[in-house]
């Protein structure tokens, strides 16, 4: 199948696969090819179909074709000093639609929020071969279902994301980080007397026993903070948060990474193999056994993702956190709402759909 270039290539595709009941395997850059299911499927590249369809500095947002590297936006979006809020990571060569359909977020998403709070409007291809059109370019058009953020983290599971609108930010006037010499406990207890103070903080990052924090917004308020805290001056910080945005910091080596979404204040859960805290004590990184991690973080009142695991091992069926039975119903009746034949990224969720 060669690569789509526009809207009407991938409806015909889709048109195509659905009739002669042909599963799909989405893709942009392959970027996160490693993220959730095994791959499977007849190969959809979409890589052609990229740029950016509309900017409007003035309203915040940004319009976007689903091939579209988010260097190339984030690019676009440094000339009027704005950003993705949610600090993406990049990947080599991420794009916009992928970024969505992952629902990856970066070391900002502590402040700002999540992919899915800066989605604004979606135009989607279903399983039908339809295109569909949600949300807009501002926040006051959402009305009913909010599917534009359903999307965000679907895997590509409900439809083909063949453009995307999303709110932009101005960049913050100055930026610090602190770093303190903290053991894992000692970290989580500060990070959490920290955020129920009114701090600008922008991000968080515990790995052997050091504590980084970002400091972000107005110069006053970030020059405040900065005394009322203490700590020493982080050297070279951009390189710092970029290499935790981009998974290259040692604390994110090896083969085998979990991820654990829990409380911010959620004790030690007595794992030995604890890699980083990020997101104020929020987001956990763990290399280690599936049944001890996913074990710990259900007692921590949480959930565990296999983030990332060789393919010899890893039948990848079980990425995500198991559904209670209800929620698995809800979710088999949106698929078959979206995508009646199941032809689009067949188990790459979950493996019941």
């Amino acid at each position: 199948m060669p690569p789509c270039s526009g809207l009407d290539d991938i409806v015909s595709a889709v048109r195509a696969a659905h009739d002669a009941a042909i599963p799909l395997r989405l893709r942009g850059a392959g970027s996160k090819d490693f993220y959730g299911g095994m791959l499977a499927g007849e190969l959809l590249d979409l890589s052609g179909c990229r740029g950016i369809v509309a900017y409007e500095p003035t309203e915040l947002y940004l319009t976007a074709r689903c091939a579209t590297p988010l260097a190339e936006i984030e690019a676009i979006l440094a000339e009027k000093d704005q950003m993705l809020a949610f600090e993406p990571p990049l990947f080599g060569g991420a794009t916009v639609g992928g970024c969505v359909a992952a629902g990856l977020s970066g070391p900002r998403r502590q402040q700002a929020g999540a992919v899915r709070d800066f989605v604004l409007g979606v135009k989607l291809v279903d399983g039908c071969g339809q295109v569909l059109n949600f949300g807009g370019q501002v926040m006051k058009n959402v009305a009913g279902y909010d599917v534009s953020r359903l999307l965000a983290g679907s895997m590509g599971t409900l439809g083909v994301i063949a453009e995307v609108t999303l709110k932009v930010l101005p960049r913050p006037p100055l930026e610090t980080t602190l770093v303190f010499a903290c053991a894992e406990a000692e970290a989580i207890g500060r990070l959490n007397d920290w955020g129920g103070r009114p701090l600008p903080i922008s991000a968080s990052f515990w790995h052997a026993d050091r504590l980084f924090l970002r400091l972000s917004g107005a110069r006053a308020a970030v020059e405040a903070a900065r005394r009322q805290l203490g700590g020493e001056a982080a050297m070279n910080p951009e390189l710092l948060w970029d290499s935790v945005r981009e998974q290259s910091h040692p604390a994110f080596a090896g083969s085998l990474l979990w991820r654990l979404a829990v409380p911010s204040a959620a004790p030690c859960p007595g794992l030995r193999e604890l890699r980083a805290i990020e997101w104020g004590g929020a987001q956990r990184w763990y290399d280690g056994e599936a049944e001890a991690v996913r074990d710990a973080a259900v007692r921590l009142g949480g959930h565990a993702v296999l983030y990332r695991a060789p393919e010899s091992m890893r039948c990848r069926e079980g990425a995500f956190a198991p559904l209670a039975p209800a929620l698995l119903a809800l979710h088999r009746r949106l698929k078959r709402a979206f995508d009646p034949k199941g032809i689009l990224n067949p188990g790459r969720l979950y493996a019941e759909f």
